[in-house]
């Protein structure tokens, strides 16, 4: 069923109960998920963070890949989350903060299999928000932040040339090579590049250790490649490469080979 965002009104919506049982199964087509700076040195130990580019507004995001297919996440098997770290912006589903006017509200998917009559109430008999929905406020809350901070951290990125394309490529045990591109990650050689006074204000604004956790994170691929071995197609190698530096290695091999 399509998702359908309505703001959360405790007249229409009194009645309402979440299920509390951990249930991601609505995440089982998606292959990347948003993620946060807050929460990028956890997400480094389970999966790789990437970075995409939206050509309709030329802003980046940064991101969880749970794939490498689309509409298909590997974080799922027989309905069960094979991860011990799961993005926060998967967590809230099935709230979010849209704007709802001149300011921001809570909204609610009504289509969501985890909302109905069973479960823990939304609000109390006076109409007031439960302790479940007062955490989930904050949680929300906490993610807003995190996603403003993130804001803030990507344009220091791209102002300072740090991100760099990179591609994907692995072959699948039937021998199918495959490509996967519209990635971008840090610059590892820029930033080590960088001038002293720019490494102080990264390392003040808690800048400098979330490029160096989605650095690491990328060691993370070789999870995909494991969890790959649940389903048709398993991933018998696979690499990275920065198209910069493939380039240069190239260009240089023909120059050297011209002489």
């Amino acid at each position: 069923m399509a998702i359908n965002y309505v703001p959360l009104d405790k007249a229409v919506h009194k009645d309402l109960k979440l299920s509390t049982k951990p249930d991601y199964s609505f995440t089982e087509s998606t292959h990347i998920a948003a993620a946060s700076i807050r929460e990028y040195p956890q997400l480094a130990t389970a999966m790789p963070i990437v970075f995409i580019k939206d050509e309709s507004t030329g802003n980046h995001h940064s991101v969880a890949m749970l794939g490498v297919e689309q509409q298909k996440n590997l974080y799922m098997n027989d309905g069960k989350w094979q991860a011990p770290q799961v993005p926060m912006n998967i967590q809230r589903y099935p709230f979010d903060i849209r704007p709802d006017g001149d300011k921001l509200g809570l909204y609610i998917d009504e289509n969501s299999d985890l909302l109905g009559s069973e479960g823990t109430s939304l609000f109390t008999e006076d109409g007031e928000a439960s302790e479940l929905l007062q955490n989930r406020l904050q949680f929300m809350d906490l993610l807003a932040n995190s996603e403003r901070l993130t804001a803030e951290f990507i344009k220091k990125v791209v102002e300072l040339e740090l991100l760099t394309e990179i591609e994907i490529r692995y072959v699948t045990v039937n021998n199918e090579r495959r490509t996967i591109t519209g990635m971008l990650s840090i610059d590892e050689p820029k930033l080590l590049d960088l001038a002293d006074e720019e490494v102080v204000a990264l390392h003040k604004k808690g800048f400098l250790g979330a490029l160096y956790a989605i650095m690491m994170s990328l060691g993370q691929l070789n999870r995909l490649v494991e969890l790959s071995n649940n389903t048709e197609s398993p991933i018998r190698s696979l690499q990275i490469v920065n198209l910069a530096q493939e380039a240069a290695a190239k260009a240089k091999a023909e120059t050297e080979a011209a002489q």
